[in-house]
Order: structure tokens, then sequence, then C-alpha cells
């Protein structure tokens, strides 16, 4: 882990261990206690893949449609699907959706409503789907490698990844510090598509749900430290709400209201998720901890390092 200091510029590493030492008590840590769906769902007619991004408040399911290609070949070098138009079913094995809405965005966003409902659709959807991944993985993930371990309700897309090395020993060892742990749960969604149209306006509108212990926590906290970049977008995006949807995009130029700290992965340059960090961090300071990163080996992606951009002591608010 790589403590980013955005007050002082200073760089430091450390193990995810050591998390309990660098929080102080009276901070918060807010966790997306979210679990991941198995989202990749292969159709039979036609031959696609389709991408669950998350139940909407109408019972439809939005989804992202691919070609027939599979995990092993590169997002950005998978075609696109064939051209589909609203009302167009899709059959899977034992399962049906119909095409209710195309987005303006890309024929490829579309709104599924399927032919089962409640337990005989989720059902179907768990004995059917896989998790989402991509090409860099060295082999197929299984649903249990891609949740975290507080998860709850089947609501992302993808996992919230920043989340992954939280494990118990380390939440128990910040609470025996005085430090308060939250949940709130977002629908995470996709992170790419291969579509440019798509992917330029990433990161769609996700639901969250803010319970009121944590909207109190929050208020009465000293610090507020996010984990993971769809916390941030839940508790910077309610504006008081404590559920809906938000289409908040955060990036340079936005000044947290909520969120004093942030613990993330390490992201690509160039990543929606990477825009995020320069509300945390300045430009030079992130390139700064990006060559740190890539000298020292870290890794990037689900199952990759972190970093914790959090202020010195006298930038607290």
């Amino acid at each position: 882990m790589l403590q980013i200091d955005p007050a002082t510029g200073a760089l430091s590493e450390h193990t995810i261990g050591d998390l309990p030492s660098i929080l102080r008590q009276g901070d918060l840590l807010v966790v997306n206690d979210a679990a991941t769906l198995p989202a990749s769902l292969r159709a039979r007619e036609p031959a696609i893949e389709v991408r669950l991004l998350g139940q909407q408040p109408d019972g439809t399911f939005r989804a992202v449609l691919f070609d027939g290609a599979d995990w092993r070949t590169p997002t950005e070098h998978r075609a696109p699907p064939p051209p589909l138009q609203a009302g167009r079913v899709l059959r899977f094995d034992g399962l049906s959706a119909t095409i209710e809405r195309i987005s303006p965005v890309s024929s490829r966003l579309v709104d599924l409503r399927f032919d089962e409902t409640g337990a005989a659709l989720w059902s179907a959807i768990y004995r059917q789907g896989r998790p989402i991944q991509y090409a860099y993985a060295s082999g197929p993930f299984e649903l249990w490698d891609v949740q975290v371990a507080y998860a709850s309700r089947p609501w992302a897309a993808e996992m919230p990844s920043a989340g992954r090395p939280l494990r118990w020993e380390v939440l128990l060892a910040l609470r025996s510090r005085g430090v308060g742990i939250a949940s709130l749960t977002h629908a995470a969604g996709i992170s790419s598509t291969g579509d440019p149209a798509l992917d330029a306006a990433l990161p769609l509108a996700e639901r969250f749900e803010i319970p009121g212990s944590t909207a109190r926590a929050v208020s009465g906290a000293r610090r507020v430290v996010a984990v993971g970049t769809t916390v941030v977008r839940a508790l910077e995006g309610a504006g008081g709400r404590l559920s809906g949807e938000t289409d908040l995009v955060i990036g340079p130029g936005y000044r947290p209201r909520v969120v004093d700290g942030l613990l993330t992965g390490v992201h690509e340059k160039g990543a929606s998720h990477y825009a995020l960090l320069r509300a945390f961090a300045g430009e030079d300071l992130l390139e700064r901890a990006t060559a740190f990163s890539e000298q020292r080996g870290f890794l990037s992606h689900e199952f990759g390092d972190s970093w914790l951009i959090v202020p010195s002591a006298s930038a607290l608010r």
C-alpha cells in the first residue's frame, strides 16, 4: 500500500496491515458492501454476451451487449454485437429477456426485461452467469473470487475492489484503535466496454443506499475515508438523500464536501477512476505516485495493490 499525503506531497510504502496505525481515533472508514453479481450471461439466440449493470426500479435490468467472443479477447478488440432493435427477444438456457429500450448513448446499452421475476430470476442468473472479467487475467474467475469480505446485497456489476484487501482482522484492528467502520451499498458499474461513445459516458448513473446510521457517523467523524471510488460517488452525490441514483462525475477541479481521504486500487492513467483521484491529489503528485508504484512493482486491476490518499493532520477540516 502506498500512502499519498496531498498536504505535504510525501509518499511512503506500507502494507494494508499498517492501516490501523495510519488512521486515527475519530476517523471513519466507509465501505461499499455491494456483493458482485455473476453479471456476464451468454445468450444462445443471438450468440452474444450480455453484461448486467443492475436492476432498475421498474424491474428491468440495464445491460451492455458484446459480441460472441469471451473474456480472453481484449475488450478493445471485440467486434460490436449484431444490430438489435427494441422488442427483440434474447434467449438464454431456460430464460429469455426482451429489449425494452435502447440508449441514445450507444445501441449496445439497453434495458432488458426478463420473462422470470423474483427468486426464479435470481436463481437463473446465479446458475448461468459468470463474473465479468477482462483479458489481463490468467484464468477464469469464480464468483467467490470477486467478493469483498463484508458483501451483502448483489448490486455490483464488478467487484468494488478497493475493499478486497480489508479482511476482518484489519477491520477489527481499526475498531480497536477507535476508527469507525460504516457501510453503504452502491451499484458499482462496468469499467470498460470497448465502445468509444459508451466508454466516454462512463461512469453511468448508479444506484446507492446509505443507512441512516452511516449518515450520522459521517456527520460526526473527524475524517471520512472512503474505500473506493464508488463510496466517494455515493457520499458526494447523495445531496442529502439516503437512496436513489447518482450521475455525479468527479474529476479535476471538484472539491469534495464529505470525503477527506480515499483508499483505492492502483488505477491506470486515463481511466475514469484515475480522473476521480485528481479531486484528492494534484496531477504532479499522482504522476510521482504512479512512477513510484511502477518502480516498486505495484499491481493494478481488481487484485492489485492499494493507494491511501489521506491528508496530514494539519489539513484536517
